[in-house]
């Protein structure tokens, strides 16, 4: 098996995973309890024995068995002497290097990022903001952006929406109108978010992606896994992480080509989550980042239910298929195993679409791309099984891997540097002391100079004054009547 990753055999021939062809993505399909975590064990194991770092989220708590070493499983043991695959790939029983990550930091190492790297519009996402509060959104990054303003965790963000709503008159001309009401929406999103622990997914220390792409003494791939039993009942945050981490590593990692094996596989466990009411623009951006980070050397396989939760434009940049058996108990199903069926290179000894709904459990179809990224003829496989433990591990095994990891102690303390919030909250207290200042200093009585006062009328004086008003007075009605000339004496006109 030296020509790449032995995903099963059929009665024809075995199925493969080139190295070579690993970054062409993939896909993980199959109805509830027709072995796909076994098969994404396997994947990932095979991937992290010839020195490729993966990431996996581990939805249903199990897959961290892959941290310790297999034997104990009696069909494991059935299915490696039925496929020989002691003699024909070496096959042992033998744990992976893995590095365990938790947003909540109960299960493994916590996971962070910032407000500024997550971005307004996975943001935007994350909340369920509508295009009105998107734009505010928008606004409140371009301010904090002019005015050097970090935004590192939630805190950092609501004092920005206030701050942002306070100046709304003078930013109008620049931005637009910021009104009040989608102000307190986004803030009542915000509170919904921390009360779901999203909270603790801003901050910092924030992750560094290098830690995911990590191999061990023996040159083998460590495999990341992130405990997501808890956080997958918030699926908007781990839809959210989880395309973060993605678009990180589209934006951080430098061009490659076509490597000779990927630098990093990223298993997408319940991917259909990341696509659940999702906007056209963040399909866009998924069918973006998946189009080309393939170049950057990272491979994205997606695992799900049923292929039809993929969009047409994701699903047509996946090369390597493993599908498990589908069922067709409705009009819904049929038209899901139609589609999945017509997905794959056709074999003309094979009826796809009828065997699609009789697979077994460890069964599967299978096509994969050869040397030149052809897509290969499906063919029914069975599915090799790892040769790391199926199954969750215990408490002891868990704060043993913790305490031997190489990222020990780097995240597990949280950091609070000055950011927005606390230079917003100086403004204001600043702001407030200067004007306590101001009014607390008297206002001086306003002198005249002695040369400029008035002395009080002499009688005189108010009799000549009053004169000039009645004569103005006199002169102002006979102006009015046309009779100015009979006033001084003059001719009068007939």
């Amino acid at each position: 098996m030296a020509d790449g990753i032995l995903v099963g055999k059929g009665e024809a021939r075995a199925v493969l995973v080139r190295p070579d062809m690993a970054n062409r993505h993939g896909l993980v399909a199959g109805a509830t309890g027709t072995g796909k975590t076994v098969t994404l064990q396997r994947l990932a194991e095979r991937f992290s024995r010839i020195g490729v770092p993966v990431f996996v989220a581990d939805v249903k708590g199990d897959l961290a068995g892959i941290s310790q070493a297999g034997g104990d499983n009696a069909k494991v043991a059935e299915r490696v002497a039925e496929m020989d695959l002691a003699a024909e790939e070496g096959f042992t029983y033998a744990p992976c290097p893995v590095t365990c990550w938790d947003l909540y930091g109960e299960q493994g190492h916590p996971v962070r990022t910032t407000i500024s790297e997550m971005g307004p519009l996975l943001l935007a996402r994350l909340l369920r903001l509508n295009d009105v509060q998107e734009g505010v959104l928008n606004i409140c990054f371009r301010v904090a952006d002019d005015n050097g303003l970090l935004l590192l965790d939630l805190k950092d963000l609501r004092a920005m929406l206030s701050h942002v709503a306070e100046n709304a008159a003078s930013l109008k001309t620049l931005f637009g109108n910021v009104s009040a009401a989608s102000v307190g929406a986004i803030q009542r999103r915000l509170l919904t978010l921390e009360e779901q622990g999203g909270d603790l997914l801003f901050g910092e220390p924030a992750l560094d992606l290098g830690d995911l792409m990590r191999c061990d003494d023996a040159g083998r791939g460590i495999v990341n896994v992130l405990a997501a039993d808890r956080l997958i009942q918030s699926p908007q945050v781990y839809a959210s992480l989880l395309l973060w981490l993605l678009s990180e590593l589209f934006e951080q990692l430098p061009e490659l080509g076509d490597p000779e094996q990927p630098v990093l596989v990223f298993f997408f466990d319940e991917a259909h989550l990341l696509f659940d009411d999702a906007p056209k623009v963040l399909v866009d951006k998924v069918e973006q980042v998946v189009r080309l980070i393939r170049s950057k050397g990272v491979g994205v396989y997606f695992v799900t239910q049923n292929p039809m939760d993929l969009p047409d434009e994701v699903l047509g940049q996946l090369g390597n298929r493993v599908q498990h058996a589908l069922r067709a108990f409705t009009p819904r199903d049929q038209k899901a195993v139609r589609a999945a069926a017509q997905t794959f290179r056709q074999n003309p000894g094979l009826d796809t679409e009828a065997t699609i709904t009789a697979l077994g459990v460890g069964e599967a179809l299978a096509s994969t791309l050869d040397v030149n990224g052809i897509p290969g003829m499906v063919e029914r496989i069975r599915v090799a099984p790892p040769g790391s433990r199926l199954g969750p591990i215990g408490h002891a095994e868990r704060r043993a891997l913790l305490a031997g990891s190489p990222v020990a102690g780097v995240y597990e303390q949280a950091v609070d540097r000055a950011s927005a919030y606390e230079t917003l909250k100086l403004m204001a207290e600043q702001a407030a002391l200067a004007a306590e200042a101001a009014a607390a200093v008297p206002v001086p009585p306003r002198h005249e100079p002695a040369s400029s006062r008035r002395a009080p009328q002499t009688p005189l004086e108010a009799f000549t004054v009053s004169a000039m008003r009645s004569l103005g007075a006199q002169l102002g009605r006979q102006m009015a009547r046309g009779k100015l000339g009979s006033l001084f004496g003059g001719p009068r006109r007939r």
